[in-house]
């Protein structure tokens, strides 16, 4: 039985990305057979006159993930704003059968999927009709629980918090929260200890603040899910689709 768990974030570039490849890698470089899974990305990268996605590319580098971008990520737009705008400009609408025949793909041929969401919970990523289809409708259909990443420093406890109360409003559960662009301070730990006491969800994990991200990202980011990222303890986070 194939196992899984969505990650999302409090808010656009709250890194979620740096911190799914993370632990990819970490459940990939332990044998585990694990995939990423991104339903609509927007902001796509031009290289050599091809678009491609820069989180998938990141992910797949990060963690030696050689499946298909397109099976993995089957909408991309060059647009860096909302899916649903995306979409709308690009003239480009997302099914969300297709996204549910690839997520369906993967789970015949891994035994973990790593879900990533596109900036906060309430993401449109359908705008039709006046019907909106967001990333919580997309969490539901495809049964998964959550796991928010959020920032360790100022902010961090008001968004989280929202984030946190808004998902258990709508009846999506949230197996923990990590901490991304963590550092050894009174004010990260602080807001670590509020967090945990005000919304009662465990931080599972601190992933480190990486300084000078662009110079050897990969690397970087493979040493640092290692350093901070327990396999075991990961797992049992996941949830039988």
């Amino acid at each position: 039985m194939t196992k899984g768990i969505f990650i999302i974030g409090t808010d656009t570039d709250v890194g979620k990305t740096i911190v799914t490849a993370g632990i990819i890698n970490v459940l990939r470089s332990n044998g585990y057979n694990a995939t990423y899974f991104k339903a609509a990305l927007s902001g796509a990268l031009e290289i050599n006159e091809e678009v491609v996605p820069g989180d998938t590319k990141i992910v797949s580098e990060v963690s030696g993930l050689k499946e298909c971008y397109k099976n993995i990520n089957p909408y991309v737009y060059k647009t860096a704003v909302s899916p649903h705008l995306a979409a709308q400009i690009e003239n480009k609408k997302i099914d969300i059968k297709v996204i549910k025949e690839k997520y369906n793909y993967l789970k015949e041929k891994y035994d973990y999927i790593i879900a990533e969401g596109s900036g906060g919970i309430v993401c449109p990523l359908i705008y039709e009709n006046e019907r909106i289809y967001s990333l919580e409708n997309l969490i539901k259909d495809l049964n998964m629980d959550v796991i928010i990443v959020t920032r360790s420093g100022l902010g961090t406890i008001n968004h989280t918090v929202l984030t946190v109360k808004y998902l258990h409003n709508i009846g999506v559960n949230i197996r923990g929260i990590i901490a991304n662009n963590y550092e050894n301070n009174l004010l990260c730990n602080d807001n670590i200890k509020m967090i945990e006491k005000i919304t009662k969800i465990p931080i599972i994990a601190k992933f480190p603040k990486i300084k000078d991200l662009e110079e050897d990202m990969v690397e970087k980011i493979r040493e640092k899910s290692i350093e901070s990222l327990n396999v075991c303890e990961l797992i049992k986070f996941f949830k039988e689709l």
